[in-house]
């Protein structure tokens, strides 16, 4: 982790969070996404019979990456329904965070979590933006929410 850049502390959103420790300018990549790759059928398995968080993010068609590991500090950007920053795939082997517009010092770094409909009762959300349906899903489903 880029100490310099940001720092893990309490979130009023959910527990800890990603925060940044100098203005980030839009664009910047702000840190990778790291865990253990793994297959498809391994991402369902531990989705589905985890008691525990899940960290899975999809990496590729085949693979997915389970940041549920110490050495991934990015696994505390919690959700926002007005995210500052975005996941982006750099080919089938990387995720990193990336800031869609200016991040203050001191901002919680946030992004979208993209979840779709499914199960939708069982993610609450608690960003507190504007635009928040009270549950964590992708912005593109929001307006069937509210």
């Amino acid at each position: 982790m880029d100490k310099n850049k940001v720092s893990i502390k309490k979130s009023g959103v959910h527990n800890k969070g990603l925060f940044a420790n100098k203005d980030i300018p839009k664009g910047t990549k702000i840190i990778e996404y790291l865990g253990e790759k793994i297959t498809k059928s391994e991402a369902e398995r531990r989705g589905n019979n985890s008691k525990k968080r899940v960290y899975i993010f999809e990496l590729s068609d085949t693979k997915d990456i389970d940041g549920d590991v110490r050495y991934n500090p990015a696994k505390y950007i919690n959700h926002s329904c007005e995210p500052n920053s975005e996941s982006v795939n750099e080919g089938d082997e990387r995720i990193w965070i990336i800031s869609i517009k200016k991040i203050n010092k001191g901002d919680e770094i946030t992004f979208d979590y993209g979840y779709g409909l499914e199960n939708y009762k069982d993610h609450s959300c608690n960003c507190g933006t504007k635009k928040c349906v009270g549950y964590i899903v992708s912005e593109k489903y929001r307006n069937k929410l509210s």
